[in-house]
């Protein structure tokens, strides 16, 4: 079994912490439980992706180090996690693209507010110096069915991953429904519906963007076809609370009347759904009774992900 490790990582919408394996700090009225291995040497940690679509990404890494559990990180400490200089390339099968690294403070505004729109970030509350490994001409062109090797190779070691963008399955429509409970005339459910492709295996994530925010995603954001496949099949779209909102059951997942969002809905491939999918169970699978998952990484030689996606933006208001 892998030793426990936490991690933080950069993400296009904060810096979090991982753990893969993600363990859990038990405590009782009686002993507190500390795992033996808790500071291990930093491992390297990849977070990429590339995406065809409506408004594609060009390929794109974020490379940063893990970090021991118990350790305080202040601005200083987090900017050190970033990886610099390193030699990362992506190849098609055809072509090979070196990435080239772009830091956030060696940049123009105009580049500035560019990037954060790639890692959607709002460019005025950035205060990291924030660094990316960027295919800043898009030589590489995303493209559905076509598999992207990644290697990197940094500080004498050689990481690797592949990742397929897959076909695009869409959306075939979207509608809203009263939401349960009392009569409320502000609040609606977002219904949806696709029909997923018979005899194939199919994985979906989706993300919200609520009166022009960054796109965030709901609890639980990805799901495969294991029990819909060749079906046509309803489902409700959960609405994800802002980072200035606090959370109230009672209009949890519902969308207010008038407002404009934005439903960003992707094909994943397996090993990008897998990633997902366990560390969303485990940011689910908490208490003093809960245990650690592993967190599925296809990162040989380091941890992370590096994912393919296909996607569409739909662009809705919300009204009766």
């Amino acid at each position: 079994m892998a030793s426990p490790k936490y991690l933080y990582r950069c993400t296009p919408k904060v810096l979090i912490g991982l753990a893969i394996p993600l363990w859990i700090l038990m405590s009782s009225c009686e002993t507190e439980f500390i795992p033996k291995n808790i500071n291990l040497e930093p491992e390297l940690v990849v977070e990429g992706y590339i995406e065809s679509g409506d408004n594609p990404l060009p390929a794109y890494v974020l490379l940063t180090r893990s970090r021991p559990f118990f350790t305080s990180l202040s601005t200083g400490q987090l900017e050190d996690l970033f990886v610099n200089n390193a030699e990362i390339t992506v190849s098609d099968g055809s072509q090979v693209v070196k990435l080239d690294e772009v830091c956030i403070s060696n940049v123009t505004p105009v580049r500035k507010k560019q990037l954060a729109a790639i890692l959607g970030l709002d460019p005025d509350s950035i205060k990291v110096n924030i660094c990316i490994y960027l295919d800043q001409f898009a030589q590489l062109i995303p493209k559905q069915g076509s598999s992207y090797k990644l290697t990197i190779k940094t500080e004498g070691q050689i990481i690797e991953s592949v990742t397929t963008i897959p076909a695009y399955v869409p959306l075939d429509s979207t509608w809203w429904r009263k939401a349960p409970g009392e009569p409320v005339d502000t609040l609606l459910q977002l219904m949806s519906r696709i029909k997923d492709p018979v005899g194939q295996k199919n994985f979906y994530r989706y993300f919200c963007s609520i009166n022009t925010s960054n796109f965030l995603t709901a609890f639980n954001s990805v799901f495969d076809d294991a029990l819909i496949d060749g079906k046509d099949f309803e489902f409700r779209l959960i609405r994800p609370n802002l980072p200035s909102e606090k959370f109230d059951q009672a209009t949890f997942g519902l969308f207010k009347v008038g407002d404009t969002i934005a439903v960003k809905w992707s094909s994943i491939d397996q090993g990008h759904f897998e990633f997902w999918n366990t560390l969303e169970f485990n940011k689910g699978n908490q208490g003093p009774f809960s245990s650690y998952t592993t967190i599925t990484s296809n990162i040989k030689g380091g941890l992370g992900i590096w994912g393919g996606s296909s996607s569409r933006t739909y662009r809705l208001t919300v009204k009766r």
